[in-house]
């Protein structure tokens, strides 16, 4: 009888053909820190596409901002583009190549693929509104896992979130405070807070229902801890781009 395989996800369970593509030959994603090139291709993509996004809604550059303001904040771009891609970096990177990382040493063959439907959504909602919505895509892994596994791979990324806003807080409050070095990192730990606490919400496809299904009390660590980092930062200020 064929073996059946089960196809799990880190943020969503959409699986068409052509986004669930494995490469022929020998499974690179199964190794341990092994990427494919199309694996790489896609989270350039992705990160590309959420560093526009990010950049020209932070920077008040979309068509919402210009009617509201009168103007576009044109000067104010390079700054957001480069503090967002660290942004990007920073949460979005790290986080999926952690869910990678952890499921490949459980064996399963895993790669990052991109959600074309929701980078598209995610780019004309930033053009158009101040809404940020981000589904660019999510970690795929190929393999039988048992329940004990499949919850700390889905709770390695937003622990590599909260890892990197810790970090990132201690950097923006005690170290670098009111200066502009000590803005990035505060951008940085609020990007990553952000993140995890969002993956962490117990609901459907996201990470945190995962986690709690395995560990009820690793879950609400994690929750509780990004919830402090997220209101530690908005209590210090939300640092953008045009505080600069």
């Amino acid at each position: 009888m064929q073996e059946r395989k089960k196809i799990y996800t880190s943020f969503h369970d959409l699986s068409p053909r052509e986004y669930m593509y494995f490469p022929k030959g020998t499974l690179e994603g199964g190794k341990p820190g092994k990427f494919s090139r199309t694996e790489i291709t896609h989270l350039i993509i992705s990160m590309a596409v959420l560093t526009i996004v990010f950049a020209i809604i932070f920077t008040q550059n979309n068509l919402f901002w210009g009617i509201i303001n009168g103007r576009f904040n044109l000067g104010y771009l390079p700054y957001g583009i480069a503090l967002s891609f660290l942004g990007i970096l920073t949460a979005f990177f790290f986080h999926e190549i952690s869910h990678k990382f952890m499921a490949q040493k459980y064996g399963l063959w895993a790669e990052y693929r991109m959600f074309p439907q929701g980078l598209r959504l995610a780019l004309i909602l930033g053009v158009f509104t101040p809404i940020i919505f981000a589904a660019p895509g999510a970690v795929m892994f190929r393999g039988e896992t048992r329940n004990f596994e499949m919850g700390r791979i889905a709770a390695t990324g937003p622990s590599a979130n909260i890892m990197i806003a810790g970090i990132a807080y201690f950097l923006y409050r005690f170290v670098f405070f009111e200066t502009s070095l000590g803005k990035i990192f505060g951008f940085v730990c609020l990007v990553n807070a952000l993140l995890a606490t969002f993956n962490l919400l117990p609901f459907g496809p996201l990470d945190g229902f995962k986690v709690m299904r395995w560990n009820g009390i690793i879950w609400s660590i994690l929750l509780v801890i990004s919830i402090i980092l997220l209101v530690f930062i908005y209590q210090g200020g939300i640092p953008r781009p045009l505080d600069f």
